[in-house]
């Protein structure tokens, strides 16, 4: 889904990730558990885990848009409730934009687990503003 270079793509290894759906403010991905981010007892560190909502929220409120204009998104809130472990080695992550008012996204963010991949396991919301990239920051 993220070719290799980006930062935060390369730590949760989402070059291997597969694009399960896209649509118009909706992205739905298969992830799987890299072992860097697990916890001693073998599950994803609740540390990591909005580090996987933040990407799937950006790429969620531009999927079925890319005609549009390019815009950048600043993450300025996040909510994560954690309702089951993620285990891997594979597990599912849905994007959807709820609403979109004037330059804010708000996005809600589902990680699924079980044998097919049906069970809630994380539930997050967040808040995103689109911003103009920092080269024009000082334009008029």
């Amino acid at each position: 889904m993220i070719g290799r270079g980006h930062p935060a793509g390369d730590f949760l290894e989402a070059h291997e990730w597969n694009i399960e759906h896209e649509d118009l403010g909706v992205l739905r991905v298969i992830a799987h558990l890299p072992d860097h981010v697990k916890n001693p007892r073998g599950q994803l560190f609740g540390g990591f885990t909005p580090t996987y909502v933040d990407l799937i929220s950006l790429f969620a409120a531009r999927a079925g848009r890319r005609d549009e204009e390019f815009f950048w998104l600043s993450t300025t809130n996040m909510r994560v409730d954690y309702f089951e472990p993620i285990l891997g080695p594979r597990f599912v992550i849905e994007g959807r934009e709820e609403k979109r008012r004037g330059r804010t996204h708000f996005v809600a963010v589902r990680f699924f687990v079980g044998e097919n991949f049906d069970e809630l396991a994380v539930y997050a919301l967040t808040t995103m503003l689109e911003v103009r990239p920092a080269a024009t920051l000082g334009d008029a």
